[in-house]
């Protein structure tokens, strides 16, 4: 006989936990979220879109989250713990109103504990956000892109429950008029820098709260960055139309994916490429530099970008040249992969979703000229629902990817109406469930954190290299940070592998322990990545420029036999004084072989 007790006990307990499962339920009947979009194609049930993914053999995808427990996915980042921090985004509208600043964009925390491809447990962190687009963690708290502002949400005793209020630490993003080219994307770049994303639609001014007109920076189609530590805000390169992704490689080169124009370019600092309409702010702009892809994902020979679109709308169909090309101009979230799960041959390959091709593109980058040159792959991964609509993948900590899948019949010119309940989660990964224990890598210590810089999953390195730089900025003369400054300095020397001596040299210079001297000697070695790095740490003005550090740098200009380090020095003039920067320019410009390059 069951007491009764017990038997409420258990009802409690199982109400508790389905209420905590689906607790999307009632706070999206609370905020009341408006469908304005007439179901012209009837939604596609999130099990069976899961079915309609097409997979490579050995490959399987699970369901990780849909609705009701999450809804419009739009950007995604991962803890120190393994854990998913999803952005979603509610006030998105149609070209009517724009933004619906009625409603609130949210933030929401999901756990797959026992790590089979489903999440466990869900928690809401902040509910109050407006035009969130961008999210990353660090420095005790979340980092937001909402327009007109990026802002920080504390949490330095990680409850997951925000400290106070968001502060706001840029602001002048223009937030109504941009509409999809709105400010977004956030990701941590080797160098310590926070990096963003801005699309061509509208001019921002953008600086510190209280800046003058004079103390902002103007900006439209670019990618800029800011210290979380200096608080210092720059434009880094320029041009393309509405950029919505990025990643750097396993060299910590950056890659650009964008819309319409070319569709993927090589990020190099001072750089102004190919725009889709418009001048750039310089008047003295006098050439562009071309996409880095050899390919365009369309039939550029009998179809322009807007006819393919419509054709595409008429008959959500692709024609059969597009389609082979690739599936039309529409990309949205890049991924890099360097995780260790899928086989080798996926590794250090390029993925982007296109949006009408309800496929993900993949590229091989190559070195190529002074830059590189990407070629188009096989496309391997697509989605037969036609309510799929990709716009970000990024590869976790066993090595899996998680696709978001915005879930609409729309696009983002949304004409049709807003669907704004539907919003799904894949997880994607190759043979068997991942034995891994993420732990929490908050409780390493510092030397198993530089241990982790020889960790073949990014996933790792990346992480580790953040927690030392945020130790280091908490306290830069305690003992213990003193030790692991020399067991940095150590590791970097010893080491011969190339690729370890690049993430030892990244690690050091986000904990500001790099100096001339350092970085002098570093441009000796004989792999052009680690020189080219220590040449764009050298002018990254953050080390003085000093006699010795022009002398080096001109000399370089005229002797080194990469292309990619002149490259580098070429990006670099912007940081010397005109009479530095002209006798550099003039080492560069006699090298005749660098005259039929693209950058």
């Amino acid at each position: 006989m069951i007491h009764r007790p017990l038997v409420t006990l258990v009802l409690a307990a199982v109400a508790l936990l389905a209420a905590n499962r689906h607790s999307a339920v009632a706070t999206a009947q609370q905020q009341e979220i408006p469908n304005t979009q007439a179901l012209s194609i009837p939604m596609t049930p999130p099990g069976q879109a899961l079915q309609k993914l097409n997979l490579p053999d050995g490959f399987r995808a699970t369901l990780f989250a849909a609705e009701p427990d999450v809804h419009q996915p739009i950007a995604v980042t991962f803890d120190a713990k393994g854990r998913l921090w999803v952005v979603e985004c509610y006030t998105y509208s149609d070209r009517s109103e724009n933004f619906n600043t009625k409603l609130n964009d949210r933030v929401v925390i999901f756990e797959d504990a026992d790590n089979d491809g489903e999440f466990d447990s869900r928690k809401i962190f902040w509910d109050q956000g407006k035009r969130l687009t961008g999210i990353e963690l660090g420095f005790g708290g979340v980092w937001l892109t909402s327009a007109p502002n990026l802002i920080f949400i504390p949490d330095a005793n990680a409850d997951d429950i925000p400290d106070g209020p968001p502060k706001v630490m840029l602001d002048g993003f223009e937030n109504d008029r941009v509409r999809h080219n709105i400010v977004n994307g956030l990701r941590w770049g080797p160098d310590g820098w926070l990096y963003g994303r801005h699309g061509i639609q509208a001019t921002s001014f953008v600086g510190p709260p209280g800046a003058t007109p004079s103390q902002r920076t103007s900006l439209n189609c670019c990618i800029w960055r800011f210290h979380p530590i200096s608080k210092t805000f720059e434009v880094v390169a320029e041009g393309g139309t509405n950029p919505w992704g990025f990643d750097f490689d396993q060299h910590g080169e950056m890659f650009m994916i964008n819309t319409v124009i070319g569709h993927l370019f090589h990020v190099v600092p001072g750089a102004r490429f190919d725009r889709m309409y418009g001048a750039h702010f310089n008047p003295h702009t006098y050439q562009t530099i071309e996409q880095t892809a050899d390919h365009f994902h369309w039939d550029t020979s009998n179809e322009g970008w807007a006819e393919a679109k419509k054709s595409i709308q008429k008959s959500d169909s692709l024609s059969d040249a597009t389609d082979k090309a690739g599936g039309g101009h529409a990309h949205c979230g890049l991924m890099i992969y360097q995780g260790d799960n899928w086989p080798e041959k996926f590794r250090n390959k390029l993925y982007t979703a296109n949006f009408h091709g309800r496929r993900i593109n993949s590229e091989t980058i190559h070195r190529h000229g002074n830059s590189y040159v990407a070629h188009h792959s096989t496309d391997h991964f697509s989605s037969d629902d036609p309510w799929f609509r990709g716009v970000e993948l990024v590869s976790g900590p066993d090595g899996g990817v998680f696709l978001l899948d915005w879930s609409d019949i729309g696009e983002c010119h949304e004409n049709d109406g807003i669907h704004r309940t539907s919003g799904r989660i894949f997880k994607i990964v190759h043979g068997k469930k991942s034995t891994r224990t993420i732990g929490d890598l908050n409780k390493l210590s510092n030397k198993e954190l530089i241990e982790l810089q020889s960790h073949k999953d990014q996933w790792f390195v990346r992480k580790s290299r953040r927690l030392l730089q945020e130790q280091f900025a908490a306290d830069t003369k305690n003992e213990a940070n003193a030790e692991t400054a020399r067991q940095l300095l150590t590791a970097l020397q010893s080491t011969v592998d190339a690729d370890l001596k690049l993430r030892l040299l990244w690690t050091m210079y986000s904990c500001d322990l790099l100096d001339a001297k350092l970085l002098l000697e570093t441009t000796k070695h004989p792999d052009e990545h680690v020189r080219s790095w220590a040449v764009r740490f050298l002018t990254d003005g953050r080390i003085s420029i000093t006699k010795a550090v022009v002398e080096r740098l001109i000399e370089l200009g005229w002797t080194d036999d990469s292309r990619l380090v002149r490259l580098y020095l070429a990006s670099g003039l912007k940081r010397l004084d005109a009479r530095q920067a002209l006798e550099l320019a003039a080492a560069l410009a006699s090298r005749t072989d660098d005259a039929d390059d693209r950058t």
